[in-house]
C-alpha cells in the first residue's frame, strides 16, 4: 500500500472510530438518563452545580452549534444562545431528549460525509483556526466530559435504585 492509500485508510478508520465513539457516549448517558425520575433531571448538588438538565441542554447545543456547516462556518453560531443552556428551567424532559437527539443526529451526519481529505482541512471555531482532528477530538472529548458528569449524577440520585451500565462488582448484581 502506498503512502496515498495509507492515509485514506487511516483517514476512513479514525473516522468510523469518531462515529462509533460518539454512538457509544450518546448510548452510555442515555442509558443513565433512562434511570431517572423526570425531578431528577432538575437537581443539583450544591447551588452551583449543574443538572442534568443543564449538562444535556448544553451538550445538545454545542454538538448543534460545532458541527453545522463543521468545514464552512464558524463552529460557534451566531444563533447559539450558550449563556441560556446553564439557566436553570422547568423544561420536559421530551423536549431536552428532542434537543439532545438533533445535537448528536448533527455530529453523526456530518462525520458520515467527512472525507479523509477532509481531515487535513482548517476550521474555525471561535475565530480560531484549528485543524479538522484537532476540532474533532476537542468537541469528542468535552462530550465525553459532560457525559461523564450525567452518569455520575444520574448515578448519584438513583442512590441503591442504579442499574450499573458496566460489569458489576462482584457481589453487587
Amino acid at each position: 500500500m502506498d503512502a496515498t492509500g495509507l492515509e485514506q485508510t487511516v483517514g476512513r478508520l479514525f473516522l468510523a472510530g469518531m462515529e462509533n465513539g460518539y454512538r457509544g457516549q450518546k448510548a452510555l448517558a442515555e442509558r443513565a438518563l433512562a434511570q431517572l425520575d423526570d425531578a431528577d433531571w432538575h437537581r443539583t448538588l450544591d447551588a452551583g452545580g449543574n443538572s442534568i438538565a443543564v449538562i444535556v441542554r448544553h451538550v445538545a447545543g454545542n454538538l448543534r452549534s460545532r458541527w453545522r456547516d463543521f468545514l464552512t462556518s464558524d463552529g460557534e453560531k451566531p444563533d447559539r444562545r450558550r449563556d441560556d443552556e446553564f439557566e436553570p428551567g422547568g423544561q420536559a424532559v421530551s423536549a431536552m431528549l428532542e434537543e439532545w437527539q438533533a445535537g448528536f443526529d448533527e455530529v453523526l451526519e456530518t462525520l458520515a460525509r467527512l472525507t479523509p481529505a477532509d481531515l487535513t482541512r482548517t476550521v474555525t471555531i471561535r475565530g480560531k483556526a484549528l485543524g479538522v482532528v484537532d476540532a474533532i477530538l476537542r468537541n469528542y472529548d468535552h462530550t465525553g466530559h459532560h457525559v461523564g458528569q450525567v452518569v455520575f449524577l444520574a448515578k448519584h440520585w438513583r442512590g441503591d435504585a442504579w442499574q450499573t451500565l458496566s460489569i458489576p462488582r462482584k457481589g453487587k448484581g
